[in-house]
């Protein structure tokens, strides 16, 4: 059986085997940390994002009132 065949292993092989899988693991936790970072830092970036996008829109919407009021400001003038 394989566990039977482990046992016959030298110890720095099996201590070598314990240690990568170890950093194996301390590496995956911290990509974790940071996609986790990274996907909070995007998510406020969006956020952030979507509020200067609404400004924008009532902005133009503000303009394209003034627009209509000079307008009709030029048009009574003119006549």
């Amino acid at each position: 059986p394989v566990l039977q065949q482990e046992l016959f292993l030298p110890c720095s092989i099996s201590a070598a085997s314990w240690q990568v899988s170890g950093l194996a693991e301390q590496l995956e936790e911290q990509l974790f940390h940071l996609y986790g970072l990274h996907n909070e830092l995007i998510q406020e970036r969006l956020q952030e994002l979507a509020e200067v996008m609404e400004r924008v829109g009532q902005a133009e919407a503000e303009l394209q009132q003034v627009c209509r009021t000079v307008e009709a400001a030029y048009r009574d003038l003119c006549l």
